[in-house]
């Protein structure tokens, strides 16, 4: 079990997240949240990281708040500041888990978390890789193809919101990148690591996972 702490952004504001500590880490990562907000599932997959030897931070994106409502949750998302979410609280993160750790740390997230592990890709640059599952920005809000540091992602084919279209277009537009790039798509929906949500996949899910760990072993 983790921690609620506090942490400085760069711009000397104080914000919150879920901390989830290694006993001797040998990485960290910042988990960012879907739309549903920092909820227990998400403090989950951080506790999954500082057992895995990761300490991990999960920036609290929404202030406290929390829904299982999709109109609720999407309305949140439209009235998040997508600037301050990657550009204060995602590299203040970082920031605090380098400072924290002395070790690289990756930045990684899922659904509108894992459209802000682009935009981290591209605009934080503390970061030093990059772990998407199903989330792709507009390119006007990050531009894939400036990703400089390894990048991992992971999409379902049965998804009408990062649609298999997209993820070829991500495919093309990341072509010149010269960091590795890592992309995995599997048979499921969008939203198929949540374990809590009906469209769960438990081997897409496990896959992508021991993925994730063997590229953040290879990369940090």
């Amino acid at each position: 079990m983790g921690d609620l702490i506090s942490f400085t952004c760069p711009d000397g504001t104080e914000a919150k997240g879920y901390l989830a500590t290694a006993t001797e880490p040998k990485g960290s990562v910042v988990v960012l949240q879907e739309w549903w907000g920092l909820n227990d599932q998400i403090k989950g997959v951080a506790d999954r990281f500082a057992a895995a030897g990761y300490t991990a931070l999960a920036p609290d994106l929404y202030e406290g708040r929390v829904t299982q409502d999709a109109d609720e949750a999407s309305h949140m998302m439209t009235g998040l500041d997508w600037v301050g979410a990657s550009e204060q609280d995602t590299r203040g993160a970082v920031q605090y888990l380098k400072a924290k750790t002395g070790t690289k740390t990756a930045v990684m997230g899922f659904c509108m978390g894992g459209a802000l592990t682009i935009i981290a890709g591209v605009k934080v640059p503390e970061c030093d890789a990059c772990v998407c599952f199903y989330g792709i920005p507009p390119k006007e809000a990050a531009d894939p193809a400036k990703i400089s540091v390894p990048f991992q992602a992971h999409f379902a084919t049965k998804d009408d919101w990062c649609t298999p279209q997209a993820v070829e277009q991500l495919r093309k537009d990341m072509a010149g990148v010269k960091s590795p790039v890592d992309i995995h798509e599997y048979d499921g929906e969008h939203g198929f690591f949540n374990e809590t949500r009906e469209v769960f996949n438990r081997n897409a899910a496990d896959v992508s996972w021991e993925r994730t760990i063997s590229f953040l072993n290879k990369v940090l």
